[in-house]
């Protein structure tokens, strides 16, 4: 398996650098203000994705911490419930105490 997701990442990377290699060209960016940056097209592609990727992690964090906090919870009841599971298996071994013991000294 290994193997294999390493030839996938090395085709993907191979063909990215061609893509690089091809898309050299100048763009303008316009921004607000009149600001205006030229840079190479790959440049401002890889810039876009990293904020786009930056921007989808952090969509996904209150997500992943209401489910590890979840999990914890379900985590705590779960020993709980095995805690109480061996308190009763326990009690179960043992053999049944009687409520009171009269000995011969109580008799006379």
């Amino acid at each position: 398996m290994k193997i294999i997701s390493r030839l996938i990442a090395a085709i993907l990377f191979v063909c990215f650098f061609f893509f690089a290699l091809r898309n050299t060209q100048e763009v303008t960016l316009h921004f607000f203000l009149g600001y205006e940056r030229t840079d190479p097209l790959v440049l401002v592609l890889l810039a876009f994705f990293v904020v786009g990727a930056i921007l989808g992690v952090l969509a996904m964090t209150p997500i992943v911490f209401r489910h590890r906090r979840e999990a914890a919870r379900y985590k705590k009841a779960l020993t709980q419930i095995q805690k109480q599971q061996e308190e009763i298996a326990q009690a179960q071994a043992q053999p049944p105490q009687p409520d009171s013991v009269i000995t011969a000294q109580h008799i006379l």
